[in-house]
């Protein structure tokens, strides 16, 4: 049952902003493509994107953007139709984004770790009518008989890739396409800016209008699909160009993170467009290749993941590189540890904060300061115009005391206007204009926010809640434990009991007795695994970091072991 939260009017505590960062920001009433078409007015030959010898200013970027939309608009694409973007982070990709919203269409980004299947039925459910695509990613879109939809805009990336790269890029091309020549609904993309007509009239886009359907994971059933307005990922990106943007310095941006994913898309590429950034794009994340990036093109800011910095960290204990260039780090996607964090600020004397944010805000809500003040173990403060209070978990419309545990709402100009074809979901989230994390949070009496756990991960074994995440942190600690993960079974004397799935590290041994033991010196007595199982890893996680208990509960949560612990 939905509790409407109406009486929260807001909140009696003042948020201390960095300086220069101010609370309330005057947010430009444009649709994305204006964002866009000002840097490049401003700032035409500053280069927008590098990637490998690749080099496109903003004045080009602009330019060709415009070629795509009139090729979209020449082949049918109307206001509010869908385009699909199955890409890496190339400057493809941003192509492909302001072209379809120039045209008046609604980008669709999908995830190439997803199988034919999930491609195919993700691009039926929100009808796509063109899909740009890499080539080497053809497969993923179906075959003859399956194939939706039916236009393809083909791009790839062998003339691009150092020679050895090419060489393997080529063959794996052999090996998932054959040798078949190309298909009469392939369209070569590059071709199709070339003969892009031109004096073609652009639609006006009210900023109100739909610019993406998201998909997004979820911890229970079947992953809904968010739908964001011009107007949410616009301010989303203001909010981010003033928390972040250092006036007098030429910011370059690191884009690693996966633009299918919002986190990538707005902390990298819309970010960049908005403070005129030079966006440096690497399409797959190998800590060392990324490392060598980051000491040749001397980025000054890093969008982060904990699964990043903790691979940069271990090549950096071994091999001395110049990376004084980075001044900032914002990691999000998953827990980030302290000690992670202050690693790699020694390594580099950058400052590591950590953020928070989900696909329905567009998706950042809160970072830590990049002034220094940030606190470890936080997500730091939220941003400018946006509103974040800890509510009951039960009902919702009671706020919490100053470090009581509660769920997180948000309430802001980045928050989604719904999920796709799904009323009942959105009218469970967003009530009387607060958003509805699911994530379970505290607030110091300075404003700071902490995450405590997903709402829907919680434990609550002898009516005593478990929260996932912490005991994870302490039992992580025991030696040998390569991966580590926490699920509630169902028992029916405790309502649920506490479970781990652990996976070893090569060449070491389980020891159950032991783990015991040390689980019994370091953890209360509910929040021990009473239930433990040892797979082979890797734990499934998503293309952020983190675990998707979702998936381990399916595949464990029903399984019985001997139980142990106690």
């Amino acid at each position: 049952m939905s509790h409407s939260p109406s009486q929260l009017t807001g909140h009696d505590w003042i948020v201390h902003y960095p300086k220069g960062v101010p609370a309330h920001l005057d947010y430009p009433k444009e649709p994305l493509g204006w964002l866009l078409q000002q840097v490049a007015e401003q700032k035409p030959d500053q280069v927008a994107c590098h990637y490998f010898q690749q080099q496109i200013t903003y004045q080009e970027l602009f330019h060709q953007s415009q070629q795509l939309a009139a090729v979209l608009l020449r082949n049918g694409i109307r206001p509010g139709n869908r385009v699909g973007v199955l890409l890496p982070n190339i400057p493809e990709y941003a192509i492909a984004l302001f072209g379809t919203w120039l045209a008046g269409g609604v980008a669709v980004p999908l995830n190439p770790l997803m199988v034919r299947e999930e491609v195919v039925a993700l691009l039926k459910s929100t009808d796509c009518q063109i899909v740009v695509s890499l080539d080497l990613l053809l497969p993923l879109l179906g075959d003859s008989e399956t194939r939706h939809p039916a236009k393809v805009l083909v791009t790839t990336l062998a003339d691009r890739l150092p020679w050895l790269d090419f060489i393997l890029y080529r063959l794996l091309k052999i090996r998932r396409l054959g040798l078949r020549s190309r298909r009469s609904d392939e369209i070569p993309l590059l071709e199709a800016l070339d003969s892009a007509p031109v004096g073609v009239e652009l639609p006006q886009i009210a900023p109100e209008n739909s610019a993406m359907i998201l998909p997004t994971g979820g911890t229970t059933g079947r992953p809904k699909a968010v739908v964001l307005t011009h107007h949410n990922l616009l301010a989303n990106a203001w909010q981010l160009r003033h928390w972040t943007e250092q006036r007098d310095v030429q910011e370059v941006i690191l884009g690693c993170l996966p633009f299918f994913h919002s986190y990538g898309l707005t902390t990298c590429l819309l970010n960049g467009v908005a403070m005129g950034a030079t966006m440096l794009l690497h399409h797959r994340f190998r800590p060392d290749a990324i490392l060598k990036l980051i000491e040749r093109q001397r980025p000054t800011l890093i969008p982060a993941v904990p699964a990043m910095l903790a691979g940069f960290n271990r090549v950096l204990r071994n091999r001395h590189l110049d990376l004084k260039s980075v001044r900032g780090v914002i990691s999000g996607g998953a827990p980030l540890d302290p000690a992670v964090a202050a690693e790699f600020a020694k390594h580099t004397g950058a400052i590591v904060v950590q953020g928070y944010g989900l696909s329905e805000a567009s998706p950042v809500t809160h970072s830590g300061p990049l002034d220094g003040t940030a606190r470890p173990g936080t997500i730091g403060l939220p941003l400018p115009d946006t509103e974040a209070l800890i509510v009951d978990a039960e009902t919702g419309t009671r706020e919490m005391p100053h470090g009581e545990v509660g769920e997180l709402i948000i309430r802001g100009p980045q928050v989604m206007a719904g999920y796709w074809n799904d009323p009942e979901a959105t009218a469970a989230a967003l009530r009387d204009g607060w958003l509805f994390t699911g994530d379970l949070a505290k607030r110091d009496a300075d404003g700071f926010f902490q995450i405590v756990d997903r709402k829907k991960d919680l434990i609550i074994t002898s009516g005593v809640n478990v929260y996932p995440s912490d005991v994870e942190h302490v039992l992580s600690l025991y030696e040998g434990i390569e991966d580590i993960a926490l699920l509630g079974v169902p028992d029916p004397d405790r309502g649920e009991v506490v479970k781990a799935v652990v996976v070893v590290k090569p060449g070491k041994t389980f020891n159950r007795r032991h783990f015991d033991e040390f689980a019994r010196e370091h953890l209360e007595v509910h929040r021990r695994p009473r239930l433990v199982e040892v797979v082979t890893g890797p734990l499934p996680r998503s293309p952020l970091g983190k675990v998707l208990r979702r998936v381990l509960r399916d595949q464990y949560a029903n399984e019985s072991q001997t139980p142990g612990g106690g």
